[in-house]
């Protein structure tokens, strides 16, 4: 009998506990205060930490911050290439022009197998894209700037 491969959830909360209990999230309480500190729910904080499941990616920046880990480190541990994330003036002018993909062909090129990840990308970008759809239309009745541009 093999032993399967660490899970993707596996290999980040390898990567993350020790770095969180370097950080100081030690002892009890020290989930919720990690949750606090990043954003994240204390359930999901405890299946992070566990290994049961990986934060939606909004939550990266602050749990790199707080635990003391590279954000590269976390997003390469999702799968997401570093060298994918280097600003456009070091990748080159071809990068500017790149065609749009969809969220499905985002997830494709990004290798997420697991459907269940797949349809949290999917509808994560669908989600960021409908609120700013909603921050660039003005609001019922305030057309024309408000009360303020009308004077």
């Amino acid at each position: 009998m093999t032993d399967a491969a660490p899970s993707r959830a596996q290999r980040f909360a390898a990567l993350v506990a020790p770095a969180a209990h370097r950080a100081g999230y030690t002892g009890h309480g020290s989930n919720a205060r990690l949750a606090r500190d990043t954003g994240m729910s204390e359930s999901s904080v405890s299946r992070m930490l566990k290994g049961q499941a990986i934060p939606e990616l909004g939550f990266f920046p602050a749990l790199a911050e707080k635990v003391g880990v590279s954000l590269l480190d976390l997003l390469a541990e999702m799968g997401i290439p570093p060298e994918s994330l280097q600003p456009l003036s070091e990748t080159g002018s071809s990068q500017v022009r790149s065609p749009f993909i969809s969220p499905a062909e985002a997830a494709e090129r990004l290798g997420l197998s697991d459907p269940v990840g797949r349809e949290m990308l999917i509808a994560t970008i669908e989600r960021l894209k409908r609120l700013e759809e909603q921050q660039d239309q003005p609001e019922p009745g305030n057309e024309h700037g408000g009360a303020a541009a009308q004077m």
